[in-house]
């Protein structure tokens, strides 16, 4: 059976190759990668990815890739079988143009719900929203642009008792101080999950737990909290 630091391990290279090609290059996103993805995080997590993880974006992007390549095929063949080689007509040259645009639009957005997902902001989501209605007519339910508008109504959630408050107010620099205590504690503790995870400590997951909770009200299921405190509880196996 694969040990969990194994897990840990084929994860984080799995996802560090996916993460690569999902900011490089997003058109390059197989089956075949979201699957080795979709795979390796379940294996670790012992449940199905939560939505806007990388699993899922990768799934999307895949899914994209191969509507998108599924088009422009057929279109290729409809606009050359008078003359080989002949141009496309304008109407595919207008659908690969919208595909284009969407997939422009879920690369930066799909980026930033993987490593930044604080930042996602309302007209990235409705651009992301808008690209993949024109682009394939509907907007998939659990899709990319719905997460990315989830993860806007988070964002505005965290933020909202800050809008609220006078720069003077008390409670909203004590709320600032919250919010800073909990970037610095979840930039530490998130980058020895990447790089060093068999030595994260109680103490680390608990004070990242605590900081989370008093700076947003509550702590994610399968966020970066709980991550932290399943990996002490392989940590502290016999």
């Amino acid at each position: 059976m694969q040990s969990e630091l194994a897990k840990q391990r084929n994860f984080d290279q799995v996802s560090s190759d996916v993460g690569s090609k999902l900011d490089a290059a997003p058109e390059s996103i197989t089956k075949e990668d979201a699957q080795a993805v979709h795979r390796a995080q379940t294996r670790l997590e012992g449940q199905q990815p939560p939505s806007g993880s990388i699993s899922s974006v990768a799934q999307h992007q895949a899914a994209v890739n191969e509507g998108a390549a599924g088009s422009s095929a057929s279109g290729t063949t409809t606009a050359s079988s008078g003359i080989g080689g002949a141009p496309l007509d304008p109407t595919t040259q207008s659908q690969m143009d919208l595909q284009a645009n969407y997939q422009d639009a879920a690369s930066k957005v799909g980026g930033k719900l993987v490593n930044e997902p604080g930042n996602v902001t309302k007209e990235e989501a409705d651009l992301l929203h808008s690209r993949e209605q024109r682009a394939f007519g509907v907007t998939e339910k659990g899709g990319l642009a719905s997460q990315a508008q989830h993860q806007v109504a988070e964002n505005e959630g965290a933020t909202s008792t800050l809008s609220n408050a006078t720069p003077s107010d008390p409670s909203m620099q004590s709320q600032m101080d919250r919010q800073a205590n909990y970037e610095d504690a979840a930039a530490e503790v998130g980058s020895k999950l990447a790089n060093d995870p068999g030595n994260i400590t109680k103490e680390d997951a608990d004070l990242l737990h605590s900081r989370e909770h008093r700076a947003l009200g509550h702590t994610e299921k399968g966020g970066l909290a709980a991550q932290a405190q399943h990996q002490v509880a392989e940590n502290t196996k016999p």
